[in-house]
């Protein structure tokens, strides 16, 4: 059986083609209700998917932000495989649909920003081949999710929630938000403060972005974003600057790990 893979226009989402039918009624996915489908039930079983779409003929499969393809792409593959020979049905009808609490409702200054946010700013990101939600307001910073390209747009967005929304003091990635007992630790600190203060202003000048997933004993894991996802001089960038900047503010650190999937950027120029 040979199932062929297809980008799509979100970084998260990729399309994978068994070559057989698969759900010609069409039915979106998320792991609440999995168990209506033993070949979603795989897919999410290998965790970091968000949601499987199926269609006619293919099996759209989102990922959350922090994972990687490179690492994913095959245990799905393996997965859809798997269940095809398995010969379950793709959907067991006799299950119904989980019916999902209505999205919390925001008010004050979080409904107004998730307002621009989708109607102003989401569309210019998609437009730039990136994508950007609203996730939180806490304490006077807005939390939002960056995907792709859309990491060049920090400023500009800073600069426009600020003028509509006053209770704007800042704007920060999304990835702020979740739990890295790394980025605790006094390294981890020093270095989210190197970034910030140093190497983000002058990447962001050509539209990059990096960001520090977390730090665990003496390695430091950075993923490159925006104009730097795919780009043919990230590893120069990486190597020549960011390891070495890191590692004077950190002598403990020994290494730094790119984790970009790069083959998913812009400019991809991984195979």
């Amino acid at each position: 059986m040979f199932i062929q893979t297809e980008e799509t226009s979100d970084i998260n989402t990729v399309r994978f083609i068994p070559g057989r039918d698969v759900y010609p009624d069409g039915a979106e996915l998320k792991a609440a209700d999995a168990d209506r489908s033993p070949l979603a039930k795989r897919i999410f079983d290998l965790g970091d998917v968000i949601r499987v779409t199926l269609g006619p003929d293919d099996i759209r499969v989102t990922k959350s932000g922090n994972a990687e393809w490179h690492i994913l792409r095959p245990q799905i593959l393996a997965a859809v495989m798997d269940h095809f020979m398995s010969g379950l049905e793709v959907v067991d009808e006799s299950i119904a649909p989980v019916i999902e609490e209505a999205e919390e409702k925001l008010t004050g200054p979080a409904a107004e920003i998730r307002e621009i946010v989708d109607s102003r700013i989401r569309p210019a990101a998609k437009d730039g081949g990136g994508d950007i939600t609203f996730k939180a307001f806490k304490d006077g910073v807005a939390y939002l999710r960056f995907e792709g390209a859309a990491y060049g747009l920090m400023q500009p967005i800073q600069n426009m929630l600020k003028h509509y929304v006053p209770e704007v003091e800042d704007v920060r990635d999304a990835i702020d938000l979740e739990d890295r007992p790394g980025l605790k630790t006094e390294e981890g600190k020093a270095i989210l403060q190197l970034l910030d203060d140093q190497i983000n202003p002058q990447v962001a000048a050509h539209g990059g972005h990096i960001s520090l997933i977390d730090v665990k004993e003496n390695t430091a894991f950075v993923r490159l974003e925006g104009g730097c996802q795919g780009c043919s001089a990230s590893s120069a960038t990486l190597r020549q600057g960011v390891e070495v900047e890191i590692k004077k503010v950190v002598p403990t650190i020994a290494q730094v790990v790119d984790v970009t999937d790069h083959s998913a950027g812009a400019n991809p120029y991984y195979d």
